[in-house]
C-alpha cells in the first residue's frame, strides 16, 4: 500500500513539474510576443525588433523565432536577417529552424543566409543538403551564385561530405559557372579518380556544346583513356563532330 501511495505521489510530482515547465514556457512566449507587438506599434521594423530582442535574450533564440514566425509569417526574411544580425555564429541553427518550419523553400533560405553571412556558406549548404538532399544540384547552384569566391572549397568539401551526390554537385557548379568547366572536371577527378566516365558524361550534359573539347581534354589530362573519354562524352549527348578535333 505504501509503495502504491509513493508511486502515485511520484507521478503527481512529475505531472506538476511538467505543467510548471509548460506554464513557464507559455509565459516566456507571451512575453516575447508582447515585446514584438510593442515594438511593431512603435514603427520598429521586424528585423530590428528581432535583432534587439535576441541581443538581450540570446538564449531564447528558438522561442523568439517561432513566436515571430507565428506573428509575422510573411516577413520570414526580415525575421531571419534580424536573428543573423544579432547572432551570426548561429547561422546554421537559424537555418535549421527555418527549414523545419517549412516557411520557404530550402534554396530561398540558402540564398538569404549565404548572402547575409557568406563566411558560413559551406556550413549553410551542408545544413540545407541534409534537410533536402534531393535538391542538391539547385542548392549548390544557389550557394555558388550567392558566394562565388570559394567555389573550389565548396566543391571539395561538399563532395567529401556527400560523395553519393557527386553528380548533382558537379552539375550545379557547371551550370552556375560554365566558364570554369575544365577546372571542375579536373578537381572532381582528384576526388573521384575511378569515376572518370561518369564525370565526363555529367559535365557534357550540364553545359553546351562549345565546352565539349575542353571537358575531354581535362579528362584525358586527368588520366582517363581517350577512347573512354569520347565514349562517355557521346553518352552525355555530345555530337561526334564536336569532339573530332581534340588531340
Amino acid at each position: 500500500m505504501m509503495k502504491y501511495i509513493f508511486i502515485l505521489s511520484l507521478l503527481s510530482c512529475i505531472s506538476m513539474s511538467s505543467f510548471a515547465k509548460d506554464d513557464v514556457s507559455n509565459k516566456q512566449e507571451l512575453f516575447i510576443a508582447q515585446l514584438i507587438n510593442q515594438q511593431t506599434k512603435q514603427q520598429i521594423s521586424v528585423r530590428k525588433s528581432i535583432s534587439s530582442i535576441l541581443a538581450r535574450y540570446p538564449e531564447q533564440i528558438d522561442k523568439v523565432l517561432k513566436v515571430a514566425l507565428r506573428l509575422h509569417p510573411k516577413k520570414y526574411k526580415q525575421i531571419m536577417l534580424g536573428s543573423l544580425d544579432a547572432e551570426p555564429v548561429h547561422a546554421c541553427n537559424v537555418m535549421e529552424l527555418f527549414l523545419n518550419e517549412g516557411i520557404a523553400t530550402s534554396t530561398e533560405l540558402v540564398r538569404i543566409v549565404v548572402e547575409a553571412e557568406p563566411a558560413y556558406a559551406q556550413e549553410i549548404l551542408n545544413t540545407a543538403a541534409l534537410h533536402d538532399p534531393e535538391n542538391m544540384e539547385e542548392l549548390v547552384r544557389v550557394t555558388i551564385q550567392t558566394e562565388p569566391l570559394h567555389s573550389r572549397a565548396l566543391l571539395s568539401n561538399t563532395m567529401t561530405s556527400f560523395p553519393d551526390k557527386m553528380v548533382d554537385i558537379l552539375s550545379g557548379l557547371i551550370k552556375e559557372l560554365p566558364e570554369k568547366v575544365s577546372k571542375w572536371v579536373s578537381y572532381t577527378f582528384l576526388l573521384f579518380p575511378d569515376s572518370g566516365e561518369q564525370i565526363v558524361t555529367t559535365a557534357i550534359s550540364s553545359t553546351n556544346e562549345s565546352h565539349n573539347q575542353e571537358i575531354i581534354k581535362a579528362a584525358i589530362n586527368a588520366g582517363l583513356e581517350k577512347d573512354l573519354a569520347f565514349s562517355a562524352a557521346i553518352d552525355g549527348g555530345a555530337p561526334l563532330a564536336s569532339l573530332t578535333t581534340t588531340d
